[in-house]
């Protein structure tokens, strides 16, 4: 392809939201656009195989297509699917599912209906901010782009994050000297949890203008990570609280939450429903005890995570709460799986790796005579991978719920019931 215009039809939507249209033979990506359209689009320049285009007009737009609803959309990285309708929307979302199923030999999967959750509901989100030469820019990458686009808001994300935007723009504008910092913020019961990393430790002067920020903005705790590793706490006014179900466990710094609480209470929903009358469980990846301390009010759980503090966090509201049954290690599951006779007692198995999925713990539970597994995961080629070693394993695959709790991007959360029969053990 050449980099003039060109015109094309779209005929798909690929796994990312962009439409396909087929030129001189072979696919091209066009992001905004949709299945039916007419565009015009400018060829780009990729590595790889892929090819790629820029919608430059829609000629002849589709009636799925709709007015975004932030102006951001088609410049902010952070959104992929405004543009479509809910019909489009949620067939497109399925479809991910059912690619990432049959690209590991999964036909006709049992995929139960979408589950849509609301924007507006984001309690986490990671902000970068920049010193350019044309000012200081607070907001997302964009998309397939290393640039930072400047947001006025965000309507994925609470009101709380939303409302933040402003005030750290001008609160980092006015610090000295040059800024390259990612700032993760999360809403919880008691305020916003800020995070902000830099590539290098934070001098003094820094610690205490965001001391300050925090006084000002009322934010429940306010910390530093450099390069990511060294974490210390600049303000702490409150303690950050969250909730698993009805039980407060306070937020470790850096650790893992979903990213609403509609998502969660939806995730946890069908994870319940899955175990049944199971009465002894594992929960693998437990986290700070999203699963674990629901579940502990009616049967007995081990949970297991690689983070301490987490671990820590979710043994603290566990022996706040009279009646639980939760028992509570850290252990890195990727190399020490959990498997053999450590699993020989267990009704159920609950597991929720993170995004890079969990194959050697899924192998392990192939081996394993556990009569009920229940996988949750945020990303479909990696649960299919997964999915794949437990049937390979003798287990029937017997339910997937996609569950929209990333709306408006092509990520998608999953909940996955399999079953096995448990075999007889011979008599002593």
């Amino acid at each position: 392809m050449n980099a003039d215009p060109c015109e094309a039809t779209i005929a798909d939507l690929g796994d990312r939201g962009d439409g396909i249209a087929t030129v001189d033979g072979a696919p091209v990506y066009i992001a905004g656009a949709l299945p039916g359209e007419r565009v015009r689009f400018v060829p780009l320049a990729g590595a790889g195989s892929e090819r790629r285009g820029r919608l430059d007009a829609v000629l002849a737009p589709v009636p799925e297509r709709v007015a975004p609803a932030c102006r951001h959309f088609g410049v902010c990285g952070g959104c992929a699917a405004q543009h479509m309708a809910a019909p489009l929307y949620g067939t497109w979302k399925q479809a991910v599912v059912i690619h990432a199923l049959a690209h590991r030999g999964f036909v006709a999967p049992p995929l139960a209906p979408l589950v849509m959750l609301p924007p507006g509901t984001r309690r986490r989100v990671k902000l970068r901010a920049e010193r350019t030469p044309a000012g200081l820019v607070v907001g997302f990458h964009g998309r397939q782009s290393h640039d930072v686009v400047a947001i006025a808001e965000c309507p994925v994300s609470v009101p709380a994050i939303a409302g933040l935007i402003a005030p750290l723009g001008r609160f980092l504008n006015g610090l000295p000297g040059r800024i390259a910092l990612d700032i993760a913020v999360t809403a919880t019961e008691t305020g916003l949890d800020v995070i902000v990393s830099g590539p290098a430790r934070a001098s003094r002067d820094l610690r205490s203008a965001l001391a300050r920020f925090a006084d000002a903005e009322k934010l429940a705790r306010v910390g530093y990570a450099a390069d990511g590793e060294t974490y210390e706490i600049v303000a702490h006014r409150t303690r950050p609280v969250v909730r698993a179900g009805t039980i407060p466990v306070e937020l470790p710094p850096l650790a893992f939450l979903q990213p609403s609480v509609a998502g969660e209470a939806a995730i946890a929903d069908a994870v319940a429903a899955a175990l049944g009358d199971a009465a002894q469980i594992a929960d693998l990846f437990a986290g700070i005890g999203t699963f674990a301390l629901r579940e502990g009010i009616r049967r007995r759980v081990h949970a297991y995570d690689a983070d301490a503090a987490a671990i820590a966090a979710l043994t603290a509201a566990a022996g706040r709460t009279p009646g639980l049954r939760v028992a509570a290690a850290v252990r890195d599951l990727f190399r020490r799986p959990l498997a053999g006779a450590e699993l020989g007692d267990l009704d159920a198995v609950v597991f929720d790796p993170p995004r890079q999925g969990a194959n050697a713990q899924a192998a392990a539970l192939a081996a394993s005579d556990v009569p009920t597994v229940v996988a949750v995961a945020c990303d479909a080629g990696t649960f299919a991978r997964d999915a794949r070693i437990l049937v390979d394993g003798g287990y029937a695959l017997e339910r997937v719920e996609p569950i929209d709790q990333f709306p408006w991007t092509a990520e998608i959360e999953l909940v996955a019931t399999f079953h096995k029969a448990r075999r007889r053990r011979p008599r002593r």
